[in-house]
């Protein structure tokens, strides 16, 4: 398979996505004449055409509107927001009209849009443009979340998100754009709402999604090498819908878990999961529920201290190390 990056990855699915289905249509800042704020665009204006690829103005309320009303009328809207942290200039447009109008209208309209963005800490950018709302956006029935780890599954869950007829958010993350991985040529489809064990263990289950996944990976190796413990990583992929069979498996084969996530501690997607873990798998576990988070603050300026901030291999090690004593 050809190795290529988390950029191109997202850039082949919009490109098959787009030859493949008139409707879709690529709308947001900077994503034609400028290729894209990330590059992920890059020469899809020249290939496609100003029909096909909308540059918008700098107006999240006004040009998620128009998407979500297009999605209405049958349009397959990709909007690209420059960062996930201004969702919440279109809360309502995305939330209250695109999450119900389903509901709303007896089934009547569906609502196929598709909003995608970098959404991490990490690049020292401040608070403002650092939030990561998976666990804001999945609290609300009718949306589906995804939060791809790898370029093989941004290609393919991307593909998947917009032939999905409900709205889908997107998230991203800046730092993996870079990242390359093997990637399947063609019709590389990953289904939403099925999570993938990127790494098979024995004694410690380390749940995960997006750029936490690599680092869950790195702390397993050290894991591994150092102290002789098995860890198996399972990628959740989609935060909704949630595969907890794929989590409630594992856990049954190692008995204890661990959640890492590159989320505030409070209310997030990790709260919810280990809420559901225990439920349904108490019997199993031989320790109590861990979890490693972002530290709880808003996301700090300087470099090398926001670097501690968030979840990293060294964090999630020393995190293991005390689950496994």
């Amino acid at each position: 398979m050809p190795v290529i990056s988390y950029r191109e990855a997202i850039r082949h699915a919009l490109a098959e996505e787009i030859e493949r289905d008139a409707n879709v249509v690529v709308l947001g800042e900077e994503v034609g004449q400028f290729n894209g704020s990330y590059k992920v665009t890059e020469g899809l204006l020249a290939k496609y055409g100003p029909d096909r690829i909308v540059d918008t103005p700098i107006s999240e309320a006004g040009f998620i509107g128009m998407g979500v009303g297009a999605s209405m009328l049958g349009i397959r809207p990709v909007m690209e927001l420059m960062f996930w942290s201004f969702y919440s200039v279109a809360f309502d447009q995305i939330l209250n009209n695109a999450a119900n109008v389903r509901y709303m209208s007896g089934g009547l309209i569906n609502c196929p849009i598709v909003i995608r963005g970098p959404a991490n800490g990490g690049t020292n950018v401040g608070a403002t443009h650092s939030h990561t709302p998976e666990n804001v956006l999945a609290n609300h029935p009718g949306v589906k979340v995804v939060v791809p780890s790898t370029p093989a599954d941004a290609k393919g869950l991307l593909k998947s998100a917009i032939r999905d007829n409900d709205p889908v958010f997107f998230l991203e993350n800046t730092i993996l754009y870079g990242d390359k991985g093997e990637v399947p040529e063609g019709e590389h489809i990953v289904p939403l709402g099925v999570a993938d064990v990127k790494r098979v263990g024995t004694d410690l289950t380390i749940v995960t999604y997006g750029r936490c996944v690599l680092h869950s990976l790195a702390a397993a190796d050290l894991l591994q090498k150092e102290h002789d413990v098995s860890a198996e990583v399972v990628d959740l992929r989609t935060i909704r819908p949630l595969d907890i069979d794929t989590v409630l498996a594992s856990v049954a084969k190692t008995h204890r878990v661990l959640i890492v996530e590159e989320q505030k501690p409070f209310a997030s997607v990790g709260s919810q999961l280990a809420f559901m873990i225990q439920r349904e798998a108490f019997d199993e576990l031989d320790a109590p529920i861990h979890r490693l988070c972002t530290v709880d603050a808003p996301a700090i300026y300087s470099p090398p201290v926001e670097a501690e901030q968030l979840p990293n291999p060294q964090r999630v090690l020393k995190a293991a190390l005390e689950l496994m004593s």
